[in-house]
């Protein structure tokens, strides 16, 4: 069954005559614009631009099938602009990318006194990067850059990747072993113990441990929970070690309820970004988001 977006991109192609310029017209961006004529192409079974240099030429067929779904289509956007002017002008919907942990310890604390319409989705960054340049995200929180011409990524915080335990473990132990400054000592005490991690996410572990010792870790977590605010829940249990952002333990680390065990030899710092297309019809509600994630990490 064909797609309505694909009428859509295909006209605004024939209206600004090139790639870049529907890509702009529909704030999507150009690969989304490439796809989406490639599978019109492929569904109607001919080609429908010839392309000089950077124009798009309609064929005699694009004419046809531009002429066919032109009229219908600016009928449909009229429907489209007469509802927004009803609902979603007044109650926009925004759509922002996280991890859930993220999301838990800023945002969900605001959700019910935002004045607009909220999706939240969780996913791995460089999936969520896609998602924002192809326009099914409006507003993504991410430790990673994308290249995306069509992102504008903007620094705002930073998180330190610190080792934490539980406030049984012997950290008095440990702090011998790290006075003797060997790598293969201190590698040996932190695998004898228990170590926590999470199904989908042990970029954290791997950065530290590579970064300090030279590897990645030749072990597994004993543990595996659903995601790092579960292993901070788990760790008031005592024992267990694990490696996690320091935001996201500060009241715990305070109370003493878990250790703070090692900042590493050398401290593993990543850099939180805003990304958001640069051509978005939500500016305000962005900035509104913005807002209330530099409330919560200055006072962290």
């Amino acid at each position: 069954m064909v797609n309505l977006e694909w009428y859509r991109t295909f006209k605004a192609i024939y209206k600004t005559g090139t790639l870049t310029g529907a890509a702009e017209a529909l704030f999507i961006s150009q690969p989304g614009v490439s796809l989406h004529l490639s599978s019109l192409e492929a569904y109607v079974g001919y080609k429908l631009f010839d392309r000089t240099g950077r124009k798009m030429h309609p064929t005699e067929r694009g004419k046809v099938l531009f002429n066919a779904v032109s009229d219908p289509l600016t009928k449909l956007e009229d429907v489209e602009k007469n509802f927004q002017k009803s609902t979603e002008k007044t109650t926009p919907t925004i759509s922002v990318g996280m991890c859930f942990e993220t999301f838990q310890t800023t945002l969900e604390q605001y959700v019910s006194s935002l004045p607009f319409n909220l999706i939240i989705s969780f996913g791995e960054y460089p999936e969520m990067l896609d998602q924002l340049d192809k326009g099914i995200l409006d507003l993504i929180i991410t430790p990673k850059k994308g290249i995306s011409p069509n992102i504008q990524h903007e620094a705002f915080s930073s998180e330190q990747i610190i080792l934490v335990g539980g406030k049984d473990v012997d950290t008095e132990g440990f702090k011998k072993i790290l006075k003797t400054k060997d790598k293969e000592q201190i590698e040996s005490w932190l695998k004898e113990e228990k170590w926590y991690g999470t199904t989908g996410d042990m970029e954290h572990l791997f950065q530290f441990w590579t970064l300090n010792f030279g590897h990645k870790p030749d072990f597994r977590p004993n543990y595996i929970v659903p995601n790092l605010n579960s292993i901070i829940r788990c760790l008031k249990g005592g024992k267990g070690l694990a490696v996690i952002p320091n935001f996201l333990c500060k009241d715990e680390i305070q109370s003493g309820e878990v250790k703070l065990i090692w900042e590493g030899e050398k401290k593993l710092e990543n850099t939180l970004y805003f990304g958001c297309r640069k051509k978005t019809s939500y500016h305000s509600e962005i900035e509104h988001i913005k807002g209330l994630f530099r409330q919560v990490m200055d006072k962290i």
